[in-house]
């Protein structure tokens, strides 16, 4: 009988590059909100896969990002580089249709990495012709010494299976960390304020959601449901009557996408409030983002 095998494993890239897309895909359960939208993943979140003699503890980091302007760029930055310290494996994700200097500031930092590298090409659905995958393949190869490259579609699903497969063997001999049936670190609160800044960010345009971020103040359970009061946190003045909408609207739609999504996910009735609020500068100031659940390395 083989031993048992455990270790972290950390998903790192530009923003927008799909890792939360590939997390979720392998867990076969959503576990880090997924947006059009850069910089939607915000924090350092677990997802743990048990399997009969593994435990892979993937590592969902926001994305490596050069405009650290603000101090919540700058905790972001410093939680995936910290979660490349920690890490008995990295995934590299890249979009195989489009290199950025963002892609090449990643790998500048995986130089130093004393973990191993597997290089993952992701959306190879959109590579056509085909033999221009193997022309990608081999250009990444000459970037950098990857312990291996796969090529992936995250959204597709393809060749998840093998991905599964290769992990095990660069994971130390080690017992679960975790029990098995648990599939994140992260708490039912924070998953409800997840999806209802998934759902603000899915409706907001330009650049209001990375100027908001939501808290939720209540979530208990009642009889069979389950009651969540919720603030949404935003910068200034103007931010809020966007939030809101005309009569109300644009906090409707939200509250009603929000609402469902966690009721199904729970499977019981979700009964949702929801306030908009202002704190000045928020998101530029590392004591608010503590306040607000951030973790600030």
């Amino acid at each position: 009988m083989s031993a048992h095998r455990c270790g972290m494993v950390a998903v790192i890239g530009r923003p927008n590059v799909g890792k939360s897309t590939l997390i979720n895909a392998v867990m076969d359960r959503k576990v880090s909100i997924v947006t059009a939208k850069p910089q939607t993943t915000r924090h350092r979140i677990l997802a743990v896969h048990t399997a009969d003699d593994t435990q892979i503890i993937f590592v969902d980091t926001p994305g490596l990002h050069r405009q650290a302007g603000k101090a919540m760029n700058r905790v972001m930055n410093r939680t995936a580089a910290n979660a490349l310290a920690d890490a008995d494996l990295v995934l590299f994700v890249s979009d195989v249709t489009r290199w950025t200097i963002e892609d090449e500031d990643v790998l500048k930092r995986l130089k130093d990495c004393k973990a191993p590298v597997v290089a993952l090409l992701n959306k190879v659905d959109k590579v056509q012709p085909k033999e221009k995958l193997l022309e990608a393949l081999s250009t990444m190869a000459a970037r950098h010494d990857f312990a291996e490259i796969v090529p992936i579609s995250a959204m597709k699903r393809d060749n998840l299976q093998q991905l599964m497969a290769l992990i095990p063997s660069f994971l130390p001999e080690s017992p679960p960390l975790f029990p098995p049936d648990m599939h994140t670190d992260r708490s039912a609160e924070f998953h409800a304020a997840e999806v209802i800044r998934e759902k603000l960010t899915e409706s907001l345009h330009q650049e209001l959601p990375y100027g908001l971020t939501v808290q939720v103040e209540r979530y208990v359970t009642e009889g069979r449901g389950v009651a969540i009061n919720a603030i949404i946190w935003v910068e200034r003045d103007s931010q809020k009557g966007i939030v809101v909408g005309k009569k109300g609207a644009v906090l409707k739609k939200v509250g009603r996408a929000a609402r469902l999504e966690i009721a199904e996910q729970l499977g019981r009735p979700v009964h949702l409030e929801m306030w908009v609020k202002v704190k000045a500068n928020w998101a530029d100031n590392e004591k608010d983002l503590l306040r607000l659940g951030y973790d600030v390395p």
